[in-house]
């Protein structure tokens, strides 16, 4: 009888296994999110990282054979992210009435994400590589992990860290933005994407078409901001 542990050794090198084991994370994630009537805690990107955690864990696997073969996902971010030049396109009438607003808002926001997260790190005795891969943490994965190589933190890290804020800020905006009464679809969405890039937008586009576009607007312009103030940042901290 043939060893159940050698055929999964075999299958694991496989390219297709990792992104069908991805896929079917998502869908389950996606499943109880719709069955959680869409509520924010129920991300299904949450709950897909989990299984996929649980997965690696149980059958020893490390992280570097599952990106191996789960690597067409991550390359798909970088085509994702240039079509959400498609919202900006189709609603440049509304964001030219807004533009000051909204330069207001990402500047504000960019500055806060980058400048809060370095100064806590840093008080705490956050050095190095480990300190500049926080800058980038609110843009989204494909340049975030970009800057984290140009300004010497670790993209591995980065990437973590990435996925951590953007979970985190689809679950919070919705609950927060009620709770501090901003009704403007615009202002939200606008809000999630700086905050919360890519993850954040998907749960903007869950919730108003309007939300979505304007994240993913916040989340362009958020990420061509990041990259130019992140060094200079860094430069203030000592690094």
């Amino acid at each position: 009888m043939t060893d159940p542990l050698l055929i999964w050794s075999y299958l694991a090198e496989g390219p297709l296994l990792w992104l069908t084991a991805t896929l079917v994370a998502y869908l389950i994630g996606d499943r109880l999110f719709q069955a959680a009537d869409r509520q924010s805690w129920a991300n299904p990107v949450m709950i897909a990282v989990f299984l996929l955690a649980l997965l690696l864990w149980s059958t020893g696997t490390d992280y570097q054979t599952y990106f191996e073969g789960a690597q067409f996902v991550h390359f798909m971010l970088g085509p994702a992210t240039v079509a959400l030049a498609l919202p900006l396109f189709d609603n440049l009438p509304r964001v030219r009435k807004a533009a000051f607003p909204m330069i207001a808002g990402l500047l504000v926001g960019s500055g806060v994400a980058v400048l809060s997260a370095l100064g806590i790190a840093y008080h705490f005795g956050i050095e190095g590589e480990v300190l500049a891969s926080l800058a980038p943490k609110s843009t989204t994965a494909p340049v975030a992990i970009g800057i984290a190589e140009r300004i010497g933190g670790q993209p591995t890290l980065t990437a973590t860290l990435v996925l951590l804020t953007g979970i985190f800020g689809a679950i919070v905006v919705t609950p927060l933005l009620d709770l501090l009464k901003v009704r403007d679809w615009r202002a939200r969405g606008f809000a999630a994407g700086v905050a919360a890039h890519g993850i954040g937008t998907a749960r903007a586009f869950q919730v108003n078409q309007t939300a979505g576009a304007f994240s993913g607007i916040g989340m362009g312009l958020n990420a061509v901001l990041t990259a130019i103030i992140a060094p200079f940042a860094l430069k203030f901290f000592g690094q």
